[in-house]
C-alpha cells in the first residue's frame, strides 16, 4: 500500500527531476522517479 508524502525539495533538483521525466521514459512520474532514487539508496546502489 502506497502512502502520499510531502517533501521539500531545493528547486534546481525540481527542474532536473522534470527533464529527466520529460527527456526518457524510464519515469512515470515524480513520484515514481523518487520511489527509484530511494529504492536504489536503500539497496546501496549509486
Amino acid at each position: 500500500m502506497k502512502k502520499p508524502i510531502s517533501a521539500t525539495i531545493d528547486e534546481e533538483l525540481i527542474n532536473w527531476i522534470e527533464k529527466e521525466i520529460n527527456n526518457t521514459r524510464k519515469y512515470r512520474n515524480k513520484s515514481h522517479l523518487i520511489e527509484v532514487a530511494i529504492e536504489m539508496l536503500k539497496s546501496g546502489k549509486k
